[in-house]
Parts: structure tokens; C-alpha cells; sequence
């Protein structure tokens, strides 16, 4: 059986180990995207904190000041308060794209648009794609294909070492868990192999587990039927709860429809008061995202009359969709972001780990090979 499986592993892994130590280093080098884009920039993502008492802008307060700070084409989608004193509030736009624009919550002056680095870009369509993304979200690319499959037997490589790894003994046990450093490269190379292998086959296996529900529907059905959610009925619901309408009636809808962003204090006031601790608060025309402050996403959702801004509907985290959690969660397990730092540190090692294997595996290969021939 041992046979069996050292066969399985080494068939796949030879023509398999560029692409996967390329997945494996690109995803360790998107794990702290988010923290060095901000050490980068922290007159953006960071604030000054006034003398104590100052007031945060209320929502309507925080428009008067953009209204004479950036363009009258930018339509207000979206405001983003930080639950830390010394968060910016972001603001997002409709026409916009991605980018999101920082504002003092406490004197309405604008920062700048947030920051999104050509690199880790790069590194982005390298990890889900292998730079060749597809033509429009939820299509099929060569690329993503590639790395579907690569990912999916990724799990039979880590599975069958997993078992050639496995001791007959205390003895050999002791020896697969460490790495010797003084007898030869060929030793070294081989103890990395075997040890670190063994010490990030699990967090590799969530990260593949967790990635390929991007990359296939079915594993996606399958994934989120384990755990109890239908992503067919999810992805229904939104499609009929956005009904196709008549031709113009956008348009006609955004020349009379003007936001009342007096409302909007009324509910950001009352949504204040009923959490006191808060990660963030997201106002939208009629509801307001209120994230708890952990890492699983778990969000309330408050929803408030656009006219007067009395709540109409509280929808509690125990109330989201279970196919909407499972994708935070699924998310949260593939980035490593569920434990916060500790986590994405561990994520972070594995990943550059499992982008080493590879390279390790091919020289004691090269090695053994070069030895038959003698």
C-alpha cells in the first residue's frame, strides 16, 4: 500500500510541481496584502485623533463636506465608519470601480482613494487564473481550469504523502519530525521535505479544500451541501429579487429620487446606541451593515425607512442565509483571516512551505535518478 501511494505521489507531483509551487507562493504573498498596503499608506487608513470628546461627522455632515471636495459626477453609494477612534471613514461610489475614498471622520477633509498595488495584483491573477483571468466574473478561463484541477489533485498529493510519511516506529517518528542540519545537503533537503511537509499538510489541505469551491460549481454545491447551504437557492434568490425592469427606469429613478442623508443620521445614531462596540458600520440607502468585530464576518443588518431613518427590520447574523455564512466562512479559512494575525502568520509559513515542497521534492528526485544512472 505504502508502494502504491509513493507511486501516486510521485506521478502527480513531477508534472505538477511549477504549477503548484507557483499557486503556493502567490497565495503566501497576498496573506498580508491588506497589512502592508496599509503600513504603506497610513495617512490613508489612519487618522489623527483629536482632543478627547470631539465628535464623529454625522452622515449628512460628512456629504456637506465632500460636496465641496470632489466631483458632482461621483454618485455616494456607501459610508464605511471604523469602530477605532483612529479609523477614516470610507466613502464609495457608485462609478467609482473598487476604490474607496478615505475621509477624517472628524473634520470631513479627504485623504486620498485607497491603494491598490500593481503587484499584488499581479500576484492575485497569478494565484486564481495563472494570468490568464476570465472574460467576466463566474466564466471559465484555461487558466482558472488549470488551476482547479492542479488544486484538486494538490489533495491527493498531500493525502498519499501523508501516508508514505507515516512511522513504523517511535524511533522513525522522532526522525520525520525534525530537520537535520549537519549532515548534508541531500539530509537537509530530505528532512525539510519530510518534516516541514508534515507540519503544513493540514493548513495546505484547508486552504485546498476551501480554494476550489472558486474554481468548480459542483464542488461548490457539494462543499456547501456538507455543511447544510444550497448556493443554487442562494444565487435564485438573488437573481429574482433583482426582476428585470422597463427600459429608462433606472434613469428616470436617479433624476427624481434624491437621498435624504438626514435619515441616515437618525439611524446611524440609532444603531449607536443599540451597539455600542463595533467593528465598523456600513450605511447604505436603507439599511446599515453592522460587523460584530470578529473574524468569521458575522454581521447585523438594520434596516431604516430612506424617508424619516426609523428601523423598519433588524436581520441578526443567526438569520443570514446559512449559503451567505458558509461563503465568509469558506473565505475566512482559505485566507487565514479567521484567527486574525496568529493565523495568517501560520497561513503564511504553510503556503511559502508548500511552494517549497515542490522544488525540495524535484532535487531529491533529480538526486536518486543521478545515482541510478552511475
Amino acid at each position: 500500500m505504502r508502494k502504491l501511494f509513493g507511486k501516486i505521489h510521485r506521478w502527480i507531483s513531477i508534472p505538477l510541481g511549477i504549477i503548484l509551487s507557483v499557486i503556493c507562493f502567490s497565495g503566501a504573498t497576498l496573506v498580508f496584502e491588506k497589512e502592508i498596503t496599509q503600513w504603506l499608506n497610513p495617512h490613508i487608513y489612519k487618522v489623527s485623533i483629536p482632543e478627547k470628546g470631539a465628535a464623529l461627522l454625522t452622515p449628512s455632515e460628512l456629504v456637506a463636506c465632500l460636496k465641496t471636495q470632489v466631483a458632482d459626477s461621483l454618485r455616494l453609494s456607501a459610508l464605511q465608519y471604523g469602530g477605532t477612534a483612529d479609523e477614516p471613514i470610507m466613502v464609495t461610489f457608485q462609478n467609482a470601480g473598487k476604490k474607496n475614498l478615505s475621509v477624517n471622520p472628524y473634520t470631513g477633509e479627504v485623504n486620498g482613494w485607497t491603494k491598490s498595488y500593481p503587484f499584488f495584483q499581479t500576484m492575485r491573477k497569478l494565484h486564481r487564473w495563472l494570468l490568464n483571468p476570465p472574460p467576466q466574473k463566474g466564466a471559465s478561463s484555461v487558466g482558472k481550469m488549470i488551476v482547479g484541477i492542479s488544486t484538486l489533485l494538490m489533495v491527493v498529493i498531500l493525502v498519499s504523502g501523508l501516508v508514505i510519511w507515516w512511522p513504523r516506529s517511535r524511533k522513525a517518528l522522532r526522525n520525520r519530525l525534525q530537520v537535520s542540519c549537519t549532515k548534508g545537503w541531500r539530509r537537509f533537503w530530505y528532512d525539510s521535505h519530510v518534516a516541514l511537509g508534515f507540519y503544513s499538510t493540514l493548513f495546505l489541505l484547508v486552504m485546498a479544500l476551501t480554494g476550489l469551491t472558486w474554481s468548480f460549481g459542483w464542488y461548490r454545491s457539494f462543499a456547501y451541501g456538507l455543511f447544510g447551504g444550497t448556493p443554487s437557492s442562494s444565487a435564485h434568490a438573488s437573481t429574482s429579487s433583482s426582476q428585470p425592469v422597463p427600459h429608462g427606469a433606472h434613469t428616470k429613478g436617479k433624476t427624481k429620487t434624491k437621498t435624504d442623508y438626514t435619515a441616515w443620521d437618525k439611524a446611524f445614531q440609532h444603531v449607536q446606541t443599540q451597539y455600542s462596540d463595533y467593528a465598523s458600520l456600513r450605511i447604505e440607502k436603507n439599511k446599515i451593515q453592522v460587523n460584530q468585530g470578529n473574524y468569521l464576518r458575522r454581521t447585523d443588518t438594520v434596516e431604516f425607512n430612506p424617508a424619516n431613518g426609523e428601523p423598519t427590520r433588524v436581520i441578526s447574523s443567526a438569520e443570514t442565509p446559512r449559503s451567505q455564512k458558509l461563503k465568509g466562512w469558506f473565505y475566512a479559512f482559505h485566507t487565514g483571516s479567521w484567527g486574525g494575525t496568529y493565523t495568517k502568520v501560520l497561513y503564511f509559513l504553510a503556503a511559502f512551505i508548500g511552494g517549497v515542497l515542490p522544488l525540495s521534492g524535484y532535487y531529491l528526485w533529480w538526486k536518486k535518478k543521478r545515482r541510478a544512472t552511475r
